[in-house]
């Protein structure tokens, strides 16, 4: 739970409802450490508190609320997703769930569709303390109450670590290259910061076929990574001229960059070394008041685009399938992409992990 922005996480006892209509109750088997929930520790981005966090997490269906059991049933391994799906507002029905209107409910209450909460405990005056949930999943707990809409079945022979990433980090960074990024088979294109979401824009791009795959980070341990998931040609962001040396491997530039920092720095980077008519994919996210200055005839002489991919602008409950069956063929080596695991009671530990640049996706386990 964070209580308060800049200080460490706390592991408390807290009272779960049950699942109201719609709803359907989770066990946790893994939780992904995203940065995303970094920025809401820090207080970049806000959120009401106290709140649990974690939104990239699989587990298995133990209780169904009225009118709930379309999708799932109970004993199900489901995935947990951090964007809802009504399946009634123009987003959803133009085939963009990812901008449901629901969206800006979980973010504006940080509660379910209702606006409310299922997380509770007694406040030590005789009252009880309304807890907020993370972007409509709060996974960071043994078990959870989401929107069915929130879940997608798993199918045997994934593991529950590997579906917790494929539907955050996975799904975001390969869905950016393959839904946002155009065709890039057969032509170049770069990924800065190769952290989970990065690293799985590489696999994305190999997936894809693109060549060359060039990988920009700060960190070598990262970088070797991105080399035994695709990348051709790795830069040293610290020791190198990352403009320069991708127009070295390209040319005339990278006809997609897919940026995976969400820094003013890195999109820089990006537009610099995108290619005439190249588009930059941005897909990190930053603080909430964040900009970037790009020079304007750039844009304008060479025709370049700067687009936003939010949650690798997929389809989820299409797109996780493909991933799912993509991992049980081999094509998507995501068991190389988990780092450390870890107790859910090493959730600070496992922050200072990622704050300090460990490679690969850190692993909490109820």
């Amino acid at each position: 739970m964070l209580r308060a922005p800049g200080r460490p996480l706390v592991v408390e006892d807290v009272e779960l409802d049950g699942p109201g209509p719609g709803e359907v109750r989770v066990r946790i088997e893994a939780a992904g450490v995203c940065h995303s929930d970094l920025h809401y520790m820090t207080g970049d981005l806000p959120a009401r508190l106290p709140i649990v966090v974690g939104h990239e997490g699989a587990g298995v269906v133990e209780a169904l609320g009225p009118g709930a059991g379309t999708r799932v049933a109970v004993g199900d391994r489901v995935a947990l997703m951090w964007r809802p799906r009504c399946g009634d507002c123009d987003a959803c029905v133009r085939g963009d769930p990812v901008l449901c209107r629901f969206g800006r409910v979980f973010a504006q209450t940080n509660g379910l569709f209702d606006g409310t909460t299922r997380l509770h405990r007694p406040d030590g005056r005789g009252g009880d303390e309304r807890i907020h949930h993370l972007m409509g999943v709060s996974c960071f707990a043994e078990r959870v109450v989401v929107s069915e809409t929130s879940t997608t079945r798993v199918p045997d022979g994934v593991p529950p670590e590997i579906a917790a990433i494929a539907a955050c980090a996975v799904i975001t960074g390969v869905g950016a290259v393959l839904n946002a990024a155009g065709s890039p088979g057969g032509r170049p294109l770069a990924v800065i910061g190769t952290g989970g979401v990065g690293l799985a824009a590489v696999m994305g791009a190999h997936l894809a076929g693109a060549s060359p795959i060039i990988a920009v980070d700060l960190d070598p341990a990262k970088l070797e990574l991105a080399r035994r998931f695709g990348a051709t040609d790795v830069i040293d962001a610290g020791h190198e001229d990352v403009v320069a040396r991708v127009l070295e491997l390209t040319g005339e530039g990278a006809p997609r960059v897919i940026d995976a920092v969400g820094a003013a720095v890195t999109m820089q980077q990006g537009v610099a070394a995108l290619a005439p008519g190249g588009t930059l994919v941005a897909i990190g996210l930053a603080r909430a008041d964040a900009t970037v200055a790009v020079p304007i005839n750039d844009l304008v002489q060479r025709q370049k685009r700067i687009v936003g991919a939010l949650y690798g602008s997929s389809n989820p409950r299409l797109d996780l399938p493909r991933i799912f069956a993509l991992y049980l063929a081999g094509r998507l080596p995501l068991d190389d992409l988990i780092g450390t695991r870890r107790p859910l009671a090493e959730v600070n530990e496992a922050y200072a992990e990622l704050r300090s640049g460990g490679a690969g996706r850190g692993i909490l386990v109820p």
